[in-house]
């Protein structure tokens, strides 16, 4: 298990996952290195519930709300997007999930 090196607020994470209707939530990069820095981005991968559709404006909404919950930029990455084999090998074996859904 990664140490991340942020604070997170369990409760308002989970309330934002279930608006957004995601179903897992993990953290990777340098917010589970030790060259994380003051300046540093979150990067986010996410998944959704199935059917979940949402408008480019509803992904920019998402972002900020979870740029202003984590007090950081962000970048989200959806889970299943990243072509790269080699980036997204590295990606998957260094996660570490933050949220996912019961159900």
């Amino acid at each position: 298990m990664a140490m991340i090196r942020i604070e997170i607020d369990r409760a308002g994470l989970r309330n934002y996952c279930q608006k957004w209707k995601i179903k897992r939530m993990a953290l990777f990069g340098s917010v589970l290195r030790d060259d994380f820095r003051p300046d540093s981005d979150v990067d986010v991968m996410v998944s959704f519930h199935e059917g979940s559709q949402w408008s480019l404006l509803d992904v920019v909404d998402m972002k900020m709300e979870l740029e202003e919950m984590l007090k950081r930029d962000v970048d989200i990455v959806e889970d299943g997007t990243i072509r790269n084999p080699i980036k997204r090998r590295c990606i998957y074996e260094n996660l570490e999930v933050v949220y996912e859904s019961g159900g």
